[in-house]
């Protein structure tokens, strides 16, 4: 039987607007309604965690909140059939840790729509080292493919390569056979990204043309973009003929300043990659190829784990910019 109370990570606003975060123990009646309860063992810390564990309006929308958009853990109690107890699984994205109660706590209540049942190929923590991260990047190699960008001569381009989409993007894609070519902004990363097999490193500053033509030198076979503004349209101008373009984030910014001219003179394709709300389809798809021939191979180079009380610590470095790779929470014992 589940206990009565669980605790988690609880983000409170007072009235005069101020945001707080503390780790306590709640009522387990204060989970919202759902059909499956997880008992949660691993999350994952991404970016969009960091901003509702700091009361970012665009991401916590009402309080009292809990963060944390993944979990991985093991059916406690079930009202369906699909799932039973002692299922291993996991879930990432929809409403998770914006408009309901996410996974830093010990329990989730969940739709059953929402669970994935944890693929063969992996464990509960590299599920979680994974994460939404793992899963935007798998949705951004299957668009690539989709629209015929094989690995080849030409390089593919990830940017943000440090981060948790690009560094998994980057070890995917070159255990696929791609040639890689990864930007990031931290000199630090340069041994790290080519050891998760990137071919080729380049600064933030060569990645970001600034000039005012609308074609450039056409060298990118596709691209995995995770940063969005004058970078992504740098990318999209000197991507050749055909090629595809993924985009999933706007760290670099939101406004796209570019011409038609890649889109009608070099037939290029620009996807957007939305992990939250993809169809069902999809996801199961994704996580079955993260278990089996598209496992990222530096799962424990690229993942730390770190306790939950541990959080408000490692916000403050995301936000910073100073991590590389992946943040796994660790919540309970399996």
């Amino acid at each position: 039987m589940p206990p009565t109370e669980f605790s988690c990570y609880y983000v409170t606003k007072d009235a005069a607007g101020n945001i707080a975060g503390r780790m306590t123990t709640r009522p387990l009646g204060e989970l919202p309604p759902g059909d499956v309860l997880v008992r949660v063992v691993y999350s994952s810390l991404n970016y969009k965690d960091a901003l509702a564990v700091k009361g970012h309006p665009g991401v916590a929308k009402k309080f009292p909140h809990v963060p944390g958009v993944d979990a991985a853990g093991v059916v406690a109690d079930s009202g369906v059939y699909e799932f039973v107890e002692g299922d291993r699984v996991l879930v990432t994205g929809f409403d998770m840790g914006a408009d309901r109660w996410g996974g830093y706590a010990e329990y989730v209540r969940v739709p059953q729509e929402w669970l994935v049942p944890l693929p063969a190929g992996l464990s509960l923590e590299e599920s979680m080292t994974i994460g939404t991260a793992g899963f935007t990047a798998a949705l951004s190699i299957d668009a690539l493919k989709k629209h015929g960008v094989e690995p080849g001569e030409h390089e593919v381009v990830v940017t943000g390569a440090s981060g948790g989409v690009g560094s998994m993007a980057v070890d995917i894609l070159a255990k696929l056979g791609y040639r890689v070519a990864a930007v990031s902004g931290k000199p630090a990363a340069r041994e790290y990204l080519t050891n998760l097999g990137a071919a080729r490193i380049l600064t933030r500053e060569e990645a970001d043309d600034r000039s005012s033509r609308p074609l450039l030198h056409g060298q990118w076979a596709g691209a995995v973009d995770t940063v969005g503004g004058n970078i992504l349209a740098s990318i999209l101008r000197a991507t050749r003929y055909g090629g595809c373009v993924t985009a999933c984030g706007l760290t670099a910014g939101h406004s796209l300043a570019l011409t038609v001219y890649p889109f009608i003179l070099r037939a290029v394709s620009l996807i957007g990659i939305d992990a939250a709300w993809c169809p069902l389809a999809w996801r199961h798809r994704a996580w079955q190829r993260l278990g089996d021939e598209w496992k990222p191979p530096h799962l424990v180079q690229m993942g730390r784990v770190v306790e939950l009380p541990e959080l408000p610590h490692y916000v403050a470095e995301i936000l910073a910019g100073r991590i590389m790779g992946r943040v796994v929470v660790k919540i309970g014992e399996e």
